[in-house]
């Protein structure tokens, strides 16, 4: 399903085990996948079905157990921790369902910090890229709140730009709606529809069938599988 994308993620043979005080768990079971650039993906199945775990692998939070990976051209698991910071820092943008923003913090600073701790010479102006992302998601008005003083919404569009200011090659968001009304939980999937229609990579985790609808390819995992890989009506046709 990726032929007429550039493979920006692929897993040969992933497996990811845990060690549960002598019993092993197996989370992740011999994964092939690949996905493309510019591509806008769910990846659904029930609690412990191995959807986070693939996410955690894909953002360099964890480390395979087997098998390969690659992301944007590097392959994960033989990389240095300090290789591995910055892959996380620059290449990934990540989106959480509790926001995690400093909470007596403006929102531009929240926006901000990434580039504080990258030094990414691309952008040496770090409060106007700071400020340009908070403008995309539409929160030019509200940069100098804090968290306490913004609605659900607007906490996770602060995060959505703070995820964006690096200029990442791809957007992971873990449960992005799962704090949020269903009103509000439509403007944020109309967000990640923005920002794959302007050619982001967004590949979304969940298990709220009508966020993986809102999706273009949905892929469905069970007991560390990959059971279904299939396209969708939704993600802009």
């Amino acid at each position: 399903m990726t032929a007429m994308n550039e493979a920006l993620i692929e897993c040969r043979g992933l497996c990811k085990n845990y060690d549960m005080g002598g019993e092993v768990i197996h989370a992740l079971r011999d994964v092939d996948l690949l996905i493309g650039r510019g591509e806008h993906v769910a990846i659904t199945g029930a609690s412990g079905s191995g959807k986070s775990t693939l996410m955690n692998l894909v953002g360099a939070l964890d480390t395979p157990t087997r098998g390969n990976l690659v992301v944007d051209g590097l392959n994960l698991e033989t990389q240095d921790p300090d290789t591995l910071a910055m892959f996380r820092n620059r290449t990934v943008g990540f989106v959480f369902q509790q926001f995690n923003l400093l909470p007596r913090t403006s929102a531009l600073e929240n926006v901000k910090l990434p580039l504080m701790y990258s030094h990414n010479g691309d952008f040496p102006d770090p409060v106007a890229q700071a400020t340009r992302c908070l403008q995309r998601v539409g929160l030019s008005d509200r940069m100098d709140h804090e968290p306490s003083q913004l609605s659900g919404g607007q906490q996770q569009r602060v995060a959505i730009a703070r995820a964006l200011v690096n200029n990442p090659s791809v957007i992971l968001a873990d449960e992005p709606t799962g704090a949020l009304d269903t009103h509000t939980s439509q403007e944020i999937l109309d967000l990640f529809q923005e920002l794959n229609d302007s050619g982001m990579t967004v590949i979304v985790v969940t298990h709220e069938h009508e966020v993986a609808e809102a999706c273009r390819r949905n892929l469905v995992f069970r007991d560390g599988e990959l059971i279904e890989d299939r396209l969708t009506n939704g993600g802009g046709g």
